[in-house]
């Protein structure tokens, strides 16, 4: 039986390779991957909304799961402190760092092995290790109540649409209690504030593979005000990554921005840094990009500043993606949108900030800045998986496929995965959520599934070769590498849990197990309605010099979009 022979994208047909984007086991004559060790110990790192519904399906199928996770509580992006992180680099910081380098214990020592900090080195080492999330104190969800939600977790009748971040936090580590996985439910099988410094294949005696072994960091404060830090090592089966997509900052290497950063250290920032608007009242602010982030602190800090200043890039891409029209009808009135910079000239000796001059791509000069703002998103990348990185093929470089095949390569995607999930060549390392352009509350319940009925055995994947053949049509349907590489949108969303549904519904039916159920269909309807109340209408921001035809019109088919804008 085939699944899912064509699609469409944005009304445009999508035609794969031999048009197979996917397939089931017997549309290749029953050849299947065959797993080289049984799977009965899996690692689940992150403990936000899909680390969550991970476990929970795993433990369904009696895999022993370990939930590990670097920050004090569930909750992942939604969990807010005034806390900001040690440090954002400006430009950033090689891929393979990501947003911390491991920290492992001295060579040879015997492990458990502990090292204890004390005073502001204390503090400074836990804030790090724990990485204080994006999210500042006035956001609100960018999705409605009825589509981010977990569906076995609905929220209350009346529930309002659009909530404030506590909400959801409250909400997911209510899920998370319901499970006894809470950071005060004693569980034994939760590792909170604990960070995967490095994973490892693992090899028996024999030189057999088996599996992983994880170098684990435990840091704590103890009595006495002192930071206890404990390295572990732990052997695991399978690993399922659900650290989500928003760890590493993207600040670009714009000429001239480095030396900017050093001489005006805190006045040059990520939006992953910012908070509260209250700091820049008075101040003329500018803000370099202007999607979810950049566009949303722009309207939170509007109303203080003295003005703010928007700098964004043409939309010219050709795929699928999220229109940056969209996002620029929610900027308000006195918002000036100037093109992007060129560079940030030389400054002189003793100059300050406001006295630097930045030139933008048509040659006009700023001046008069007192603070700049990217939020210019984030980067892939997984530094406890230094094996699977390889910047040195940028965006689109590849390698022939009897070398190991990276994951990460410039941050801009993830690649050699199949749905965008399983690693291809090694199937017992799965990633969760990783997509943009869905709804990672309920998207993640069908990949959750999918990977626990393969590990188990009962749903099978195609063999390697075809896995590469299939993954390489996805590729030529996604115009190969880049930004938008796991962009998804609301029909490709609809075509893949079809896919989901038919395949793992199938598997129950010959091998036994649990059925999904596909999405409700009123959730187009609540799109529709969401999008109206947030995109309908335009304060129409001051738009100068920038080459852009109609910069607010809407367009059509795009209502689909707005409730699967789940990308910060």
């Amino acid at each position: 039986m085939g699944f899912w022979k064509t699609a469409l994208v944005l009304g445009v047909p999508l035609v794969f390779a031999q048009q197979t984007p996917f397939f089931s086991p017997s549309d290749d004559g029953g050849q299947t991957y065959e797993f080289k060790w049984p799977i009965r110990k899996v690692a689940v790192i992150g403990a936000g909304p899909g680390g969550l519904i991970a476990y929970r399906e795993l433990t369904q199928f009696n895999f022993t799961v370990h939930l590990i996770e670097r920050d004090t509580t569930p909750g992942g992006n939604w969990h807010y402190t005034d806390e900001v992180p040690l440090y954002t680099p400006i430009p950033s910081a090689d891929i393979a760092i990501g947003d911390f380098e491991p920290s492992l214990p001295p060579a040879g020592v015997e492990l458990p092995y502990s090292e204890v900090y004390a005073g502001e080195v204390g503090e400074r080492v836990r804030r790090g290790h724990r990485a204080p999330r994006p999210v500042w104190k006035g956001l609100r969800s960018n999705a409605p109540a009825p589509i981010q939600q977990i569906r076995e977790w609905p929220w209350p009748k009346g529930t309002p649409w659009e909530l404030p971040h506590q909400k959801l936090f409250h909400y997911i580590r209510a899920f998370a209690s319901y499970h006894g996985v809470n950071n005060n439910d004693d569980n034994p099988d939760t590792r909170y504030n604990t960070r995967v410094e490095l994973a490892q294949e693992y090899f028996n005696d024999k030189g057999e593979r088996e599996g992983w072994v994880l170098t684990l960091k435990k840091v704590v404060k103890e009595e006495g005000g002192v930071t206890k830090a404990t390295w572990t090592k732990e052997q695991y089966d399978a690993i399922v990554v659900a650290t989500g997509r928003y760890n590493a900052p993207n600040v670009p290497p714009i000429p001239g921005l480095e030396a900017w950063a050093k001489k005006f250290p805190g006045k040059i920032t990520h939006s992953r840094e910012y908070r509260v608007p209250e700091g820049f009242q008075g101040k003329r602010v500018l803000i370099v990009g202007a999607a979810t982030s950049g566009g949303e602190i722009s309207r939170e800090i509007n109303p203080l500043a003295k003005e703010v200043v928007q700098s964004i890039r043409p939309d010219k891409a050709t795929v699928p993606h999220f229109d940056l029209k969209t996002f620029l009808r929610r900027l308000p009135a006195n918002t000036t949108i100037v093109p992007e910079i060129r560079q940030f000239l030389p400054l002189k000796e003793g100059e300050r900030i406001e006295e630097g001059r930045v030139e933008l791509g048509n040659g006009t000069i700023l001046t008069g800045i007192d603070n700049i703002i990217f939020g210019t998103g984030f980067r892939y990348t997984y530094p406890f998986l230094p094996q699977f990185i390889n910047s040195s093929l940028g965006t689109n470089g590849t390698l022939p496929r009897n070398q190991r095949q990276p994951i990460v390569t410039d941050g801009t995607h993830i690649r050699s995965l199949y749905l965008d999930t399983f690693y291809i060549d090694d199937p017992s390392l799965a990633f969760i959520d990783m997509n943009f352009g869905m709804q990672s509350f309920t998207y993640a319940e069908f990949l959750s599934l999918a990977i626990g009925k393969v590990w188990s055995r009962t749903a099978f994947l195609p063999a390697t070769t075809k896995l590469w053949e299939v993954y390489d049509a996805v590729v030529e349907e996604r115009k190969g590498y880049g930004r938008h590489f796991q962009y998804l949108g609301a029909v490709r969303t609809k075509a893949l849990l079809r896919f989901f549904v038919a395949w793992l519904n199938d598997a129950a039916v010959k091998y036994g197990g649990k059925q999904i159920n596909g999405l409700s269909d009123d959730l187009e309807q609540i799109q529709s309605v969401w999008w109206t109340a947030r995109f309908g209408k335009s304060d129409f921001a001051v738009v100068n010099s920038v080459e852009y035809d109609g910069l607010f019109g809407v367009d059509e088919g795009l209502e689909s979009e707005s409730a699967y804008d789940d990308w910060w």
